[in-house]
């Protein structure tokens, strides 16, 4: 199997964290390729039309692409207990989600920052997106904590990489000020060895 990745994206680490803690990074081959909101390289678009990353080409079946998608299948593959059932388990998808959702707008915001002309960038679009990736880490630190306290899951990878990369690309933002016991859980999460063989590039 191929991952179509970017080392900077938290949707791809989250693959690669889940990657790492099931013992399985030799069955996936890392293709790196360079994609953003404005371009998208061509080997991407040929197995995900949307061109979005991660995806996943497998020997036999379709392109898996978005990455709780591909979280699901590879936990599945290969007999995971990332996604535990009864109650438990819509509660991990929801919680994914929101850490998904804190991705979406942190890398909205980098796109706006990165990616438009200092004058025609939209400060407004940036809070806006601020706004929503904040909520929802304060709703973690007020509501999610004894589920990330709990047996790992992909609830607690995915609320990982998206504080991983709030610090990556948006550091000044200071999540951490009124979210201690999130922050505490954090520091303590990023110190596992998938988190440490992950981390983004510092450019």
């Amino acid at each position: 199997m191929k991952l179509f990745h970017s080392p900077a994206s938290p949707f791809v680490r989250k693959v690669d964290v889940m990657l790492h803690e099931l013992g399985k990074t030799d069955a996936v081959e890392l293709v790196s390729v360079q994609t953003t909101a404005l371009s998208s390289a061509d080997a991407l678009i040929a197995t995900n039309p949307l061109a979005k990353i991660p995806a996943l080409e497998r020997p036999n079946g379709a392109t898996l692409y978005d990455s709780r998608v591909i979280t699901a299948y590879l936990n599945d593959l290969f007999d995971g207990n990332l996604y535990p059932q009864g109650q438990r388990k819509w509660e991990t998808l929801t919680l994914e989600a929101t850490g998904d959702g804190i991705m979406e707008s942190a890398v909205s915001m980098t796109y706006e920052i990165r990616l438009r002309d200092e004058a025609e960038q939209s400060s407004a679009w940036i809070e806006a997106q601020w706004g929503k990736a904040s909520r929802a880490i304060a709703a973690i630190n007020a509501r999610w904590m004894s589920h990330l306290e709990a047996p790992l899951d992909m609830a607690q990878i995915s609320v990982a990489c998206a504080l991983g990369y709030v610090d990556f690309r948006h550091e000044a933002r200071n999540w951490r000020q009124g979210n201690d016991t999130l922050a505490t859980w954090f520091e303590k999460f990023e110190s596992r060895p998938s988190m440490m063989a992950t981390m983004p590039p510092k450019a």
